[in-house]
């Protein structure tokens, strides 16, 4: 069993230097406490606030700010850059047409962290 995930849900990066809190807008028309999530809710700077600062170098400010420090690696505010769904959500419990998202699930950013959710934004309701 997972938590469904709303707004305000806690998100980590593995390259990112602190937390940050998702926004799920009310269009989903599904509401525990907050507005759920569904896996389409991936929108940087909409959805997915930033993290702070990025500590991956395959981000190309990272890269650059490390290679202008000659080598010391240099972290740069966080923009992600996410292009994919969540995976995987919960297939069998469909919000706006898409799987639920659950405090399971993962999203790519395209500099090479790994967000995944600490906390659904509530503990109220379970999905499988």
């Amino acid at each position: 069993m997972s938590d469904l995930v709303t707004s305000n849900a806690v998100l980590e990066c593995t390259f990112g230097t602190a937390p940050s809190t998702m926004v799920v807008l009310p269009t989903n028309l599904v509401q525990v406490e907050m507005p759920a999530a569904n896996i389409l809710d991936m929108v940087p700077l909409l959805n997915i606030m930033p993290f702070a600062m990025c500590s991956s170098i395959a981000n190309p400010t990272v890269a650059a700010a490390t290679a202008a420090a000659l080598g010391v690696l240099t972290p740069m505010p966080c923009i992600p850059m996410t292009v994919a769904p969540w995976a995987v959500g919960a297939p069998t419990v469909l919000i706006n047409n898409s799987p639920a998202l659950t405090n399971d699930s993962k999203l790519m950013c395209s500099w090479a962290g790994v967000i995944s959710i600490t906390f659904a934004g509530q503990v109220a309701v379970t999905v499988s």
